[in-house]
């Protein structure tokens, strides 16, 4: 029987136990499955998650594998639809004998899959979806990324550091983006920074206009949107159209291409988004290089946030499958990725605690 990924996370203290295990059936593949948006709403950010996955995978391989066992990595296409992950999930573990499971993109997808009935009564933990870690309080539901709070507050740190005390939020109504705002405005509170205003993201362009007309009129010096990419970018093209300056903030689950593409070039001049790995063009840490380096030899396509992202999810994993005479069989075991360290937080799921951000600058492109 092959060992699985609650194995593990031993417990889910998060342990890192099985980074002292060797890995049963020697020679045998190892078979790593997901479902993610390839050609749906989300598509670019899914294939370029997969790329940087694929690449880390196809550079262990080159070397061997993993004690001998290549890693074989399965990629359904769920098209953005919480449904179709979901079945895609049941038949990776039923047909197709998956020993681990990486995540979806998105709140409902990840939900939909924690709630599978193949997935519920499996052993499997499904490893860093590509979403917010209010999606899920299963702890076989283990993140990657940092939290959206996190993000929220590297942002309010970095614009209050800047002098900035009058902020506005573009709030996209729904459960969770409810408790960002919540914690959003809680944090303002005690920083003692003002909540300039709120626009409702609304589906409806008159709506949206208005919206955007009342906050432009309120006088914030930074605006927070706390919203999906294409409520994001709606908000974002009617905001320009009264405040051309004013900086404007998101979180990294917004699809910067997609963003680019609604608002427009012009529009993203002075936005800022948090981002959860380092800058991904450069070869200032071992991560960055070797990424770089194994992006060019086995995908000759450009890199970006996203495919570092999941180079380094990618790394982690088979870090945590890989026997490690330096790695201590401990709740709390760092894992150092080359100059990025994961650790899992006692009582925690988020393994990484990285933050920076990134500035679109004029004429487009991130500059770090």
């Amino acid at each position: 029987m092959s060992i699985r990924f609650s194995t593990l996370l031993a417990g889910l203290g998060l342990g890192l136990a099985l980074a002292m295990c060797p890995l049963a059936h020697a020679g045998k593949a190892v078979i790593v499955a997901q479902s993610i948006d390839l050609s749906g709403p989300n598509g670019s950010i899914g294939r370029d998650y997969v790329a940087g996955i694929t690449t880390y995978f196809d550079s262990v391989n080159q070397k061997g594998g993993i004690n001998g066992r290549k890693v074989q990595y399965l990629v359904r296409d769920d098209h953005g639809v919480a449904a179709e992950a979901a079945a895609n999930v049941t038949a990776l573990i039923k047909d197709d004998h998956a020993d681990y499971l990486l995540g979806a993109i998105g709140n409902d997808a990840t939900r939909a899959i924690a709630a599978a009935p193949a997935f519920a009564q499996s052993h499997h933990v499904l490893f860093a979806p590509l979403a917010d870690s209010s999606a899920s309080s299963d702890a076989r539901v283990v993140f990657w990324r940092p939290s959206i709070e996190s993000e929220l507050l590297f942002l309010l740190s970095y614009f209050e550091k800047l002098g900035v005390k009058q902020v506005g939020i573009a709030l996209q109504a729904s459960p969770q983006n409810n408790r960002a705002f919540q914690f959003l405005s809680a944090e303002m509170h005690k920083r003692r920074m003002t909540l300039s205003g709120v626009a409702n993201i609304v589906p409806n362009k008159k709506g949206l206009q208005q919206e955007a007309l009342r906050l432009s009129q309120a006088g914030a010096k930074l605006v927070i949107s706390i919203g999906d990419t294409i409520g994001s970018a709606q908000f974002l093209r009617a905001f320009r159209a009264y405040d051309a300056a004013t900086f404007v903030a998101g979180t990294s689950l917004i699809n910067l291409t997609t963003l680019s593409e609604i608002a427009g070039a012009r529009a993203t001049e002075f936005t800022v988004f948090s981002q959860v790995v380092p800058n991904p063009s450069s070869t200032v840490s071992a991560l960055q290089s070797e990424h770089v380096e194994m992006m060019k030899r086995f995908r000759d396509e450009p890199v970006s946030s996203v495919t570092l992202e999941g180079f380094a999810v990618a790394k982690t994993l088979v870090r945590m499958m890989k026997p490690d005479p330096l790695a201590l069989p401990a709740s709390r075991t760092p894992i150092d990725l080359g100059g990025m360290t994961v650790v899992s937080a006692q009582g925690g799921q988020n393994l990484s605690r990285y933050v920076d951000i990134a500035l679109f600058k004029r004429g487009g492109g991130l500059m770090f």
